[in-house]
């Protein structure tokens, strides 16, 4: 018979940013990635390696509240809250969704001093060749 493996911890419970350890790094990038449906924060350092992260749906949002200002407000709060040393950051913000200014507005408000501030949002440089028509 197959031995069980323990889980430990539930993200069920809300608790995840207790098990999340600080860590200290003086300066990082922090990208948002704000979709119409969520919005996601991740703090990284300067070599692109993911320290700290977190989502409207982590924070225990769900549904349709997932994409509000407010959601990623609290998301940006959260992805900054474990990363205490940083001082200076880069912000990296990619999306149509509403939580952009919610989520900068958070991060400005967190103390840490801002480079600069940069949309990364793709575009189409007239974008990918269309199927051909259909015969009717």
């Amino acid at each position: 018979m197959a031995k069980a493996i323990p889980r430990i911890g539930s993200r069920r419970n809300g608790r995840i940013g207790s098990r999340k350890s600080a860590r200290r790094i003086p300066k990082g990038v922090i990208h948002v990635q704000a979709s119409f449906n969520n919005t996601i924060v991740t703090v990284t350092d300067v070599r692109g390696r993911v320290v700290s992260w977190s989502s409207a749906g982590t924070c225990g949002f769900k549904g349709p509240r997932k994409g509000t200002p407010f959601a990623a407000q609290t998301a940006a709060a959260n992805a900054i809250r474990t990363v205490q040393g940083m001082q200076r950051a880069d912000v990296m913000i990619k999306g149509p969704g509403r939580g952009r200014d919610a989520a900068l507005r958070a991060i400005r408000r967190s103390g840490i001093r801002l480079t600069f501030v940069r949309d990364v949002t793709p575009m189409p440089h007239n974008g990918c060749r269309p199927p051909k028509k259909r015969r009717v």
